[in-house]
């Protein structure tokens, strides 16, 4: 057997093309990616608002900017409403398929059901799973899908995961999968069991961020069967890509700021409430709607647990 031919993958997830887009973030992030000039590009799922045409437009507008070797997509949950599952395949293949890369297999899965948010990868899907593992049982096998298979960290009450998730689990654990790749939570992490790797990417260009106030991607190399990950933040450094990191990572920015700065984007000042607590209070005035003070009372709420966790020598006042 000749030597392995190390593999680089850039790992996006969750662009939400559509009212919600950052587009400035999602720009710097390509732009990030293509000097990095990857064999890969994963990017796994949501890569719509809605599922409409003119975001599945837009979303392969900025993906053929990349320049990579291979762009791999999955749908996501998103991509899937208002019958964007037809749309889809029409804009990026198959989401259910395998592509051999250099000594490298990589498997999509479609765990996304219409209209649904939660995921399933069914039956007759982990079938055909098994028999891809098998086919390519001296590779390096990644699986890529949109929902996660574990819970993640600071993300709240947990109800959107694959509803087979054991079953698949065990699928990929039994047939001898390398490493999963996957997002939906818009948050990043890696779990371990036992030598499957599941890595989660964050949201890379929506300002809908949980428990990691930053937009973020995940880079990915495999050297000699053995994979590494590193955490890009967009605009800023990386850090290795594990659990303790993504923990105590502290940005060169205030985290602070980042919060209160997609807020602010979120919320122009002139439709805030006149607050008199917090930064609010010198930005705001007269509100137009309640609903947008309970907003901001949750961004508040947030904004002190990222203070605790991130900079807890530093008091919110």
């Amino acid at each position: 057997m000749g030597k392995e031919e190390n593999l680089l993958i850039v790992h996006l997830s969750d662009l939400h093309c559509g009212p919600k887009l950052q587009k400035k973030m999602l720009q710097k992030a390509i732009d990030e990616v293509n000097a990095l000039s990857p064999d890969v590009v994963a990017v796994t799922g949501d890569l719509t608002e809605e599922g409409l045409f003119e975001e599945f437009q837009e979303a392969r507008r900025y993906l053929q900017l990349l320049k990579c070797k291979h762009l791999v997509v999955v749908s996501g949950n998103h991509d899937a409403r208002t019958t964007g599952y037809r749309l889809f395949p029409d804009f990026f293949g198959d989401s259910s398929s395998a592509i051999e890369v250099k000594d490298k297999v990589i498997i999509k899965l479609d765990s996304s059901k219409p209209d649904r948010d939660d995921g399933e990868v069914g039956y007759h899907q982990r079938l055909w799973l098994k028999e891809c593992l098998d086919k390519y049982v001296d590779k390096f096998k990644i699986v890529m899908l949109h929902h996660h298979l574990l819970p993640v960290p600071d993300t709240g009450m947990e109800k959107n995961m694959v509803t087979d998730a054991g079953d698949v689990l065990w699928s990929l654990v039994s047939h001898k999968a390398d490493a999963v790749l996957c997002g939906h939570r818009h948050r990043p992490w890696i779990w371990s069991t036992g030598d499957l790797k599941i890595i989660y990417a964050g949201t890379l260009s929506t300002n809908r961020l949980r428990g990691f106030y930053h937009n973020s991607y995940n880079i990915i190399r495999v050297e000699d069967k053995r994979l590494s990950a590193k955490l890009k933040i967009v605009g800023e450094e990386e850090c290795d890509l594990d659990p303790f990191c993504i923990k105590t990572f502290k940005s060169s920015g205030d985290p602070f700021d980042t919060c209160l700065k997609f807020t602010l984007q979120h919320e122009s000042a002139s439709s805030c409430r006149s607050w008199n607590r917090s930064v609010f209070c010198q930005r705001s005035s007269t509100p137009k709607r309640e609903a947008r003070a309970l907003f901001l009372d949750s961004v508040l709420k947030s904004v002190r647990i990222l203070k605790n966790c991130y900079i807890p020598s530093k008091s919110l006042s």
